[in-house]
């Protein structure tokens, strides 16, 4: 029996994917939950399995697809006892919901129009606000008060579609009185000839939430030099001695002692409950550059780990994004930033803080300066730090001093605390 799969549901919130890898062919046999094919949702590369075993007699896709949940995308051969005869069909498997619910279906109707009763204005949820345990996990995600959704859709009861909606509001200027909307964009064909260039899976989930992170959080960007030079050159002598050793370790190490002693460079902002929330643990993001765009796989517990480690594993890390074999698990729980644009240029930059994390730091490429030493100059090799910050948890002057401690122990390199 020929059947037609469609593609289900592989994680929340996700609705398009793009096609990364076919896994099978037309005519091979598979195996129930052997995989099909390789797709990337939002930053992380996922496996489709297959729901049956059987034969693939057609392949619906191609790598570079843009595929939606619940579009058809294989074509299986199942045999099945039916009497004597084989029957042949298409079925359409449709993904679901939390509820249980197929995506795309409508639910039992309910009313939207009661009114909406004790809805306090901010922080906090209004005893008739009624939302599903999926709806509120959204709303934490994207930062967004369910109240304030509630006013605006101007109903008791609260939706996935809601929140979205809300959200695309905001960015959009529209809506709470954010601003004013932004007004569509004019018709540059008229102007001459133009190419327009599919977003891409990994650019859709960035281009949403750096919106998202430059609309939640007032940033402000601390700049400062350090002298790398002494550290240049024990890294460089360190060259066969274990894994390949870069600045990027040295910075991670430093950044985790400094985090330690400055927590709330290592929190996150809660205005629901007006707290905030300090981490007993450093995972430490660091951005990847790669040819679908920008990864921050995270490392984990790099307090605890040495300069040697550290360097394996961002090489392992980063390796990895770059050929798309990147769990989900791998892309979150990140509690600070680290961006290195050394190894192509500049001087320094605003990197933007990675909501829900307060703080993120960006490294350019060291230049040679001349710098007084004992009243002579000296060619030193001076590294520039961009420290961008939420202003709402992190002042002024705990920045400069933060940076300051990270400078220093770049700066004294033979720091057991940096070594151990």
């Amino acid at each position: 029996m020929s059947t037609e799969f469609a593609l289900p549901a592989l994680k929340e919130n996700v609705e398009m994917v793009e096609v990364n890898a076919l896994k099978v062919a037309v005519g091979e046999i598979v195996v129930k939950d052997q995989p099909l094919m390789e797709v990337q949702a939002d930053k992380a590369a996922l496996e489709v399995p297959s729901p049956v075993s059987g034969m693939v007699t057609k392949i619906l896709v191609k790598v570079g697809d843009q595929v939606k949940i619940g579009q058809l995308f294989i074509a299986l051969e199942v045999r099945e006892a039916s009497g004597s005869a084989e029957k042949s069909k298409t079925v359409q498997v449709a993904p679901k919901t939390e509820s249980g619910a197929p995506i795309g279906l409508p639910s039992a109707p309910v009313s939207r129009n009661a009114p909406i009763r004790a809805l306090p204005q901010s922080g906090g949820l209004g005893h008739s606000l009624v939302a599903s345990p999926g709806v509120r996990r959204l709303a934490r995600e994207l930062g967004v008060d369910l109240s304030l959704v509630a006013s605006e859709v101007g109903a008791n009861r609260i939706t996935e579609d809601d929140v979205k909606a809300f959200v695309k509001q905001m960015m959009m200027g529209k809506g709470t009185g954010s601003g004013p909307a932004v007004p569509p964009l004019p018709r540059f064909e008229d102007q001459g000839s133009v190419e327009r260039i599919p977003l891409n899976a990994i650019r859709r989930a960035t281009a949403k939430h750096m919106a998202l992170c430059w609309s939640q959080i007032p940033h402000v960007t601390q700049n400062d030099l350090a002298d790398i030079t002494d550290l240049e050159s024990y890294r460089k002598s360190q060259t066969g001695n274990g894994p390949k050793i870069t600045v990027t370790a040295f910075v991670l190490k430093a950044l985790a002692i400094s985090l330690n002693e400055f927590p709330h460079f290592n929190s996150s902002l809660d205005l629901t409950n007006n707290q905030i929330i300090l981490k007993k643990y450093v995972h430490i993001g660091v951005a990847v550059d790669t040819e679908g765009g920008l990864l921050v796989p995270v490392l984990r517990d790099v307090d605890k780990k040495s300069v040697n480690q550290l360097a394996t594993e961002v090489n392992e890390i980063a390796d990895r994004a770059r050929t798309k074999k990147l769990a989900s698990t791998e892309l979150a729980g990140g509690t600070f930033t680290l961006t290195n644009l050394g190894g192509i240029g500049g001087t320094g930059f605003t990197p933007i803080v990675n909501w829900p994390e307060v703080a993120i730091l960006g490294l350019s490429r060291g230049r040679v300066e001349f710098v007084s030493k004992g009243n002579q100059p000296e060619a030193r090799l001076m590294m520039p730090l961009s420290l961008s910050y939420d202003h709402r948890v992190v002042d002024g002057a705990q920045a400069a001093r933060f940076l300051r401690r990270v400078v220093g122990l770049l700066e004294n390199h033979n720091n057991p605390i940096l070594h151990s």
